[in-house]
């Protein structure tokens, strides 16, 4: 299990401090484009507990990984391909925030496997799963957004 602590910060950043079962913790104070981490984080949380996805960003977390671990020179190896889906996903997700509408869920696909290249196809999600996936981050984001400044989210990620 991994315990996810969203802070929204008094002067409007946010930071995230993750404990793994046994005690440890790796952190990440996010100041710049704060909003956009935050959101971001939680629409990992969304994607991964709700496909079940045990080895992605979190699940490498709770398995021992850093924050560092997932940048150059990459001390634990390369990035798994279930954590590269992943963020394919979550990159979409994080482009229809911005962008203020969602796409089909054969455009959704269509656009995860483009951004896929060269790896193999990636798997499909069905209509289902993306709308549970989107409810899912709604809530989060609701829970996000009603936050007062100085307190924490805190969420659970099991594998």
């Amino acid at each position: 299990m991994l315990t996810l602590h969203l802070k929204k910060r008094l002067e409007g950043g946010s930071s995230l401090t993750l404990e793994r079962a046994d005690g440890s913790r790796t952190f990440q104070r996010q100041t710049r484009q704060a909003q956009f981490f935050a959101a971001h984080d939680l629409t990992h949380y969304a994607v991964e507990t709700t496909l079940g996805v045990s080895g992605a960003f979190y699940g490498l977390i709770a398995r021992g990984w850093d924050f560092e671990s997932f940048e150059p020179p990459y001390p634990r190896g390369p990035i798994p391909e279930e954590a590269l889906f992943v963020e394919r996903v979550v990159g979409l997700l994080d482009v229809e925030r911005h962008q203020g509408a969602p796409v089909t869920t054969a455009e959704f696909n269509a656009w995860v496997a483009e951004q896929y290249e060269p790896l193999p196809a990636p798997r499909l999600l069905s209509d289902a799963e993306l709308d549970a996936i989107r409810q899912q981050l709604q809530e989060s984001q609701r829970l996000w957004a009603a936050l007062p400044a100085g307190d924490t989210l805190v969420l659970h990620f099991t594998l």
